[in-house]
């Protein structure tokens, strides 16, 4: 399976809509394999490459994107 999946959030677990490889980083647009993903938010139907990128989606002025 190559190229984007298309993901429903939920708690705790994810549902595939469209097969893919991967799904992008709502903060960095970095690409997460799905077997990768750990970072999500349910309310936001988002996913996070990491801890620190759901920081700076909550708190954008405290936590700014390292560049």
């Amino acid at each position: 399976m190559a190229g984007e999946a298309e993901l429903r959030y939920l708690d705790g677990d994810f549902r595939v809509i469209r097969p893919g490889a991967f799904v992008r980083c709502a903060v960095t647009g970095t690409p997460i394999p799905l077997d990768e993903l750990k970072y999500w938010s349910v309310d936001r139907q988002e996913p996070y490459v990491s801890n620190e990128a759901v920081l700076t989606r909550e708190f954008p002025d405290k936590f700014p994107i390292k560049r």
